[in-house]
């Protein structure tokens, strides 16, 4: 005969868990479960115990059960919000789990991360990801990233969180082959996904949709208001639009460009309700914190709140030219003065043309004499006329620069290439004899001073240290190169570039081309094989150097100063354990050194106008630096050696007015001041104090109410539990795992996502224990664990339940909370077995009942400390600790 179901009674259903019956229809039975209300046929509801039935009862539930209940639900609860119980393999810090708390908050997610460069992007993706994977809420991953970097964006999933993207192969994407929907899981390139061939974005549309799309480096997807959308912009526009992309995540450093539309069209991406291209940025920026979070360096801390990060240390080295150099650079100066001369002369199509390759030659010869007489060479070597292949380089060029980050070494390798393509097209009429002189000049030049000076510095304040060198131009790469292996021998230097090979390396054994894979080379110097690293700017992005490494040199000056800090970003981020320290050179006499000097001097201005009115002015710098055109910059240096020296200073702040001017000011101030941040003085007390270590005890009792042995060598050795075994995947014995960011084995460690973690959690949370006694040594005031959830199911985040509980003292109550709970429960259970606490409550029945009801009203009055994602918060009690006599087993440990 089945027991009538009252409203308010417990009940539990295989599939939905535990929950309270709302309303009883007889048949069908209204249930408030977890995730919300259910109707279910009455015969599948199995009743429970109330509280107040179990507290008479003289035996209560079996403690070990109810402590693992407490430990499964407080788990989950600090996982879901936070997720730091994630397997990644590297330390976790309070900003990247605030960025996951504030990500998970509500669904769908549509948020841009907009933090400094070096502050964990992948981490703080892989935060956000594990538990909405675990949970089932995420099943179907698109990661969206620049062509560099999808090799990355896999591999740093894989090893840190368990997660494996299937890079996305246009030759696998067939309409027999049905990619978009055998494949749940995707990382694709931007450059490749976003052109439309062979019908690829109408089976992408027609696909299952994607639960989450992740995009880095968000500011390619681009919106200009004469030239309109990029591909990328418009496929993901497309894919939006159709439904197909449920929660949508941005990551971009800089993702304001300098022009207001652009960086509203991308909010407007994610969030068309709060913004539209039409209105004016200050109109919409009370939105902003809705959509956009943003970090810097200057803020992040550790746990403690000690600051992680420090300014660098910047020197600047000068040098001379030699006769033979002078003699080189003079000579060139005439010949693109007398270029740009003779290209006005022409008509505007052909004279760009012209301007466009010379001051190409100015930018490489900035670099070295070997960058630039490497594509003389190639260019008097050229005997086809090219002009239709010269068109396509100078319309990729335009199109790079629209898009700015990501593709500066396609734009050097073009750059190299425009020089060198085309004989036919003349830079002046006696071209050929004057370029002729330019190479013998520049094989004069038997030794550059800047390579020596660098030498100098490694032999002097870096001897002994691993440093990292970067340099636009690959010829200089090769030249920088082969000095460094001549010195310090033949496998003290690798290299990266965009080409992954290295051609005219010379070690003192002849010229030679090295092939070397980027990651072979980041690889080979962050694990001290090698001393030194040369890379071109194919290293500026997405790649972690900070491991063995503090010292910086830049060989060259990029021709924007946002390219310096994400240089410097490279060792300057999450991990690195020294102050960076960085040196560049430069020659006083060269017009570069002149307007950098110029650039350094304004820059320091607007720091200074900055810090009287902002906290955090190093960061409005960067999104100053950030909105500024790359336009600027390469008009600044190619136009400087036509100033005369006394009309310089004048030209300089004209032609860089708008940099840091007001308007400017103004909106990189209103980005700062609306933006969502991580404070850790306001989030201290939120953010939880436990870390992967702390499973480890729920784990074990895990085991032991399973009755399993535990063997502890190197680890944790067991046989799976009978129960976890259904699941798919789950081997039949485990051996020394850990619970150990550190290991260097991570298919070793366990932690939330893994499967067997998140069976014993699901078969912790499982119980129906609910009230049980500890030895009162132990626990010295009864502990009431209550569920808090939302009553409005309509919406919300990955957060569907949190755990908080009260010390119910004689006095008076104190809230724990979920992450506090878990830390207190370990220590009652660590080094004991729970499934000996035999002894009986020393509570009465009747005061346990009615001070757990009163813990509840009291914790209802104090849910804003909590700072809950729910709309109509509703707080349940899910469990009950008690004081208790202890059993003469109670002192036996759990390896006894």
């Amino acid at each position: 005969m089945s027991v009538p179901l009252n409203r308010g009674d417990r009940v539990k259903h295989d599939k939905f868990g535990i929950g309270e019956v709302r309303y009883n229809d007889h048949e069908t039975v209204g249930v408030r479960f977890e995730h919300g209300v259910e109707e279910c046929l009455a015969k599948d509801l199995k009743p429970l115990t109330s509280f107040t039935t179990t507290l008479s009862y003289p035996d209560l539930d079996p403690p070990a059960e109810v402590i693992a209940r407490a430990l499964g639900d407080a788990i989950r609860s600090v996982n879901d919000a936070w997720g730091v119980f994630s397997r990644s393999r590297i330390a976790l810090l309070p900003h990247q789990l605030w960025v996951c708390r504030q990500v998970n908050r509500d669904r769908p997610a549509r948020w841009l991360v907009a933090d400094d460069v070096g502050l964990g992007k992948t981490i703080e993706a892989g935060l956000i990801l594990m538990p909405l994977i675990s949970s089932g809420e995420v099943r179907r991953l698109l990661v969206l990233c620049p062509a560099s970097l999808v090799e990355q964006w896999q591999f740093r999933l894989r090893t840190m969180f368990d997660i494996r993207l299937t890079a996305y192969l246009p030759e696998a994407d067939t309409p027999r082959a049905d990619f978009w929907n055998t494949q749940n899981q995707v990382v694709a390139s931007v450059q490749t996904l976003r052109a439309d061939n062979r019908g690829r974005h109408q089976r992408l549309e027609e696909a299952d949709p994607w639960d989450m799309v992740i995009v880095d480096e968000a500011h390619h997807l681009n919106v200009d208001e004469q030239a309109g959308p990029t591909l990328g912009y418009t496929l993901v526009d497309k894919l939006s639009k159709a439904e197909r992309i449920r929660s949508m995540v941005f990551f971009s450093g800089t993702p304001h460009r300098g022009k207001d539309h652009g960086f509203l069209a991308l909010l407007k991406l994610l969030r068309p309700d709060l913004f539209d291209t039409r209105r004016s940025l200050r109109e919409q920026l009370e939105n902003l914190p809705q959509v956009m979070i943003r970090n810097n360096k200057q803020q992040v801390t550790d746990l403690a709140g000690n600051r992680l990060f420090h300014e660098p240390l910047v020197h600047s080295e000068t040098y001379a030219y030699s006769p033979a150099e002078s003699a080189f650079y003079r000579m060139l100066s005439e010949f693109i003065l007398t270029g740009k001369t003779y290209a006005n002369s022409l008509g505007q199509k052909q004279g760009r043309a012209v301007m466009l390759v010379l001051i190409a030659m100015q930018k490489l010869a900035s670099s070295s004499v070997a960058a630039i007489r490497r594509a003389i060479l190639g260019r008097l070597g050229r005997t086809i006329v090219g002009r239709d292949e010269l068109q396509k380089i100078h319309e990729q060029l335009d199109k790079y620069r629209k898009e700015a980050d990501g593709n500066d070494d396609e734009i050097n390798t073009l750059e190299e290439r425009e020089v060198a393509i085309s004989h036919q097209l003349k830079l002046m009429d006696d071209e050929l004899p004057r370029l002729k002189e330019l190479l013998a000049a520049a094989d004069a030049v038997t030794e550059e001073t800047k390579i020596h000076k660098i030498l100098e510095l490694v032999d002097g304040p870096f001897a002994g240290r691993s440093v990292l060198f970067f340099t636009e131009y690959k010829a200089t790469q090769s030249l920088l190169l082969s000095r460094l292996l001549q010195q310090f021998g033949p496998d003290s230097a690798t290299f990266i570039n965009g080409d992954e090979r290295a051609e005219e390396v010379d070690d003192g054994t002849g010229p030679r081309t090295w092939p070397e894979s980027r990651e072979r080379a980041a690889e080979r110097f962050t694990t001290g094989e090698v001393r030194f690293l040369v890379s071109t700017e194919a290293g500026g992005e997405g790649i972690d150097l900070q491991a063995n490494c503090f010292s910086l040199i830049h060989v060259d000056l990029p021709w924007n100063p946002m390219r310096l800090h994400q240089r410097v970003g490279r060792l300057n981020r999450y991990g690195q354990t020294r102050r960076v320290e960085v040196f560049t050179v430069r020659n006083p006499d060269t017009v570069e050194a002149r307007i950098w000097n110029h650039l350094n001097t304004k820059i320091e201005r607007i720091t200074t106008a900055l810090q009287q009115v902002m906290a955090d002015p190093e960061d409005v710098l960067q999104l100053v630096l950030g909105m500024a055109s790359p336009s600027l910059f390469r008009e600044l240096f190619a136009t400087a050696n036509e100033v005369k020296p006394e009309a310089f200073d004048q030209w300089f702040d004209s032609r860089t007015a708008t940099l840091g001017g007001q308007d400017a000011l103004t909106a990189a101030r209103s980005l700062g001041m609306h933006v969502t941040r991580f404070d850790f003085q306001r989030a201290s007390q939120l953010v939880p104090r436990i870390d992967l270590p702390e499973l480890e005890p729920f784990f074990r009792l895990m085991l032991q109410i399973n009755k399993r042995k535990i063997t502890d060598f190197n680890g944790l050795g067991f046989l799976t539990p009978e129960e976890w075994s259904k699941q798919p995947g789950i081997l039949k014995k485990y051996e020394q795992m850990v619970f150990d960011r550190t290991a260097k084995n991570g298919d070793k460690v366990l932690g939330a996502g893994h499967k067997l973690v998140d069976q014993a959690i699901a078969q912790a949370r499982g119980q129906t224990a609910s009230v049980g006694a500890i030895p009162a040594e132990w626990l010295p005031h009864p502990l009431a664990v209550f569920r808090i959830t939302d009553r409005v199911t309509s919406g919300g985040g990955v957060v569907r339940a949190v755990t908080a509980a009260v010390d119910i003292q004689a006095t008076e109550f104190v809230l724990v909370r979920d992450w506090e709970l878990v830390v207190r429960l370990n220590t009652i259970i660590s080094g004991r077995d729970p499934r000996r606490f035999g002894g009986r409550a020393l509570t009465d029945p009747a005061e346990a009942a009615t001070k757990t009801e009163d813990a509840r009203g009291w914790l209802t009055t104090r849910l804003a400390d909590l700072d809950l994602p729910f709309q109509v918060p509703e707080v349940t009690l899910a469990c009950l600790l008690l004081p208790g006599t202890r059993s003469l087993s109670d002192t036996l440990t759990a390896e006894e």
